[in-house]
């Protein structure tokens, strides 16, 4: 006999006394409630589901909440848990009873990366100690204005590499001073990898139905292919910048990260609009509102794709993994075209320097802008000297005093970095090689397997380049699981020209299909 839920008036009493959600699912005395299978289930079956009155958006909420008390003190991947998600989860079972459906996320439980603005009882704080007390931000960033608008119910943020990972050259990805260290599902002590750690273990691990990431260079591609995930990383200005702590806005965007890419697909969908204070986002109209068309198993039929060698021969067990799927594109009616991406070398100490100046540019107004008691870098470099103990205690801040030491955008050097990191990324870079070859996308392996997490000497497995090419020109890019080496995930990534991610997600479907490569953690299984 199942034990007495909590009701609402319960929830908002533990609410008001201070009590985190967390800690509310923690104390109360009810089964636990999944026995309705979720895992790998996709937003489709789920809301079929609904549907059909088989599962409810509470009940959904609530396995998803039980799931992360039962499985995240095992991976340090959630930081918060928004205490009014079972009121938001009972609001949109009452408008589906009525016939009223938001959108193609209705009742669907996410998780978003704590760099990203909502106006709620959640903190919005980078990972830093130094933003636990500022204001709640005015408004929601637009991508979270657009998810509540079609439905979703937000259910927590998650940890990340604080500050997006621009703090330290040696950092460890995952860390935060606010929520600690971020371990990768497939195996605890590795590395879950890129800023967008966080999320890309907690949707591996079936925390949610899906998340949000976001990259200025491999921050969503790296996590969604070492924890086994699609990551899409959309083309600059198809995605509103606003309301999420920045580094760069001539790179930083924000994207899906699931487990396949149907439902990578539908939230692609749902985060595109224009949105009136982030101007560039004027030219979202080149891209769709309904991604989903282009799921088709047939997609690699006609494609001439780009196999970017280059990429290769770094490690030959993720090339005895990749290589064979070659044939996979083939056997699809795509032909391959075995490319060289001109400039790798050429753009990287461009990238840095255009990367140290708008941070300190970007940061300065949005903290401005936010409130609190730290308005500027400057304050935040001085509250972790003087912090040490808990902000520093494995690695210092040098990009911070990096950028610090720069000038204004209207500097020389700075204009100078920006032309040339554009230029050799786009029109000498993709663009050059694709025209020379008549390509619609590139591959290559997404980078190396995850590494052992190492708090002493920081991040020490990460591919350099393959997902510099698509960060710095703007360009879009998408991983999708592509096998296993002894139990860590390997991706292979897609890229291509501005707005091709309807092309992208004709091929990574077809071939998501094709070789059906994602597996579940196995230690969720000692969770069953």
């Amino acid at each position: 006999m199942r034990n007495k839920k909590p009701n609402r008036r319960q929830f908002l009493q533990a609410s008001a006394a201070g009590m985190t959600a967390l800690t509310f699912i923690k104390n109360i005395n009810a089964e636990t409630p999944t026995d309705l299978a979720i895992e790998e289930t996709t937003v489709g079956e789920l809301q079929a589901r609904m549907k059909s009155g088989e599962l409810s958006a509470r009940r959904l909420t609530e396995i998803y909440l039980q799931r992360i008390k039962e499985i995240d003190p095992k991976l340090n991947s959630v930081l918060e848990i928004n205490p009014d998600a079972l009121q938001i989860a009972d609001e949109l079972d009452k408008e589906r009873k009525s016939g009223k459906l938001r959108g193609a996320l209705h009742g669907i439980p996410v998780l978003i990366k704590d760099n990203i603005d909502t106006a709620d009882k959640m903190k919005t704080t980078a990972g830093s100690l130094a933003l636990l007390d500022a204001p709640t931000p005015k408004q929601d960033a637009f991508i979270v204005s657009q998810m509540r608008k079609a439905g979703a119910v937000i259910i927590g943020k998650t940890n990340l590499s604080e500050w997006a990972n621009f703090r330290s050259t040696k950092s460890s990805s995952g860390w935060s001073g606010r929520g600690g260290q971020t371990h990768n599902p497939y195996i605890l002590d590795r590395n879950p990898c890129g800023s967008s750690s966080g999320t890309g273990a907690a949707i591996a691990a079936n925390l949610a139905a899906f998340g949000i990431g976001t990259e200025t260079d491999g921050s969503i591609l790296c996590p969604a292919a070492t924890c086994g995930l699609v990551g899409i990383k959309p083309t600059l200005g198809l995605v509103s910048r606003s309301g999420i702590i920045p580094i760069a806005h001539s790179q930083d965007t924000a994207g899906p990260m699931a487990r396949t890419v149907s439902d990578a697909a539908i939230l692609l969908g749902v985060l595109v609009g224009t949105d009136r204070t982030d101007s560039i986002t004027s030219n979202s109209t080149k891209g769709e509102t309904d991604y989903t068309k282009f799921l088709r198993k047939d997609g690699l039929r006609g494609m001439r794709i780009g196999v970017a060698r280059q990429f290769f021969g770094r490690n030959a067990k993720i090339d005895k993994i990749i290589e064979p799927h070659l044939q996979v594109f083939k056997d699809g009616g795509a032909t391959l075209v075995d490319i060289q991406l001109e400039n790798q070398n050429k753009f990287g100490d461009a990238e840095y320097e255009v990367l140290l100046y708008e941070f300190k540019e970007d940061l300065n107004k949005y903290l401005a802008n936010r409130g609190g008691q730290y308005k500027t870098l400057a304050d935040l470099i001085k509250f972790n000297d003087a912090n040490k103990d808990k902000e520093m205690p494995y690695f210092g801040q040098e990009i911070f005093l990096q950028a610090q030491e720069k000038a204004d955008l209207n500097d020389r050097a700075y204009r100078l970095a920006l032309l040339q990191s554009k230029l050799y990324t786009q029109e000498q870079g993709i663009d050059a090689v694709m025209n020379k070859n008549t390509l619609d996308a590139i591959i290559a392996p997404s980078g190396g397997v995850a590494w052992m997490t190492d708090l002493v000497n920081g991040d020490c497995g990460v591919f350099e380049g393959m997902t510099s090419f698509a960060a710095v020109s703007g360009y879009p890019s998408m991983t999708v699981p592509a096998g296993f080496i002894q139990n860590l995930p390997v991706g292979i990534s897609f890229f291509g020209r501005a707005f091709a991610e309807p092309t992208l997600i004709k091929i990574a479907y077809a071939f998501e299909q094709a070789t059906k490569a994602r597996k579940s953690p196995k230690f969720l299984a000692t969770y069953k």
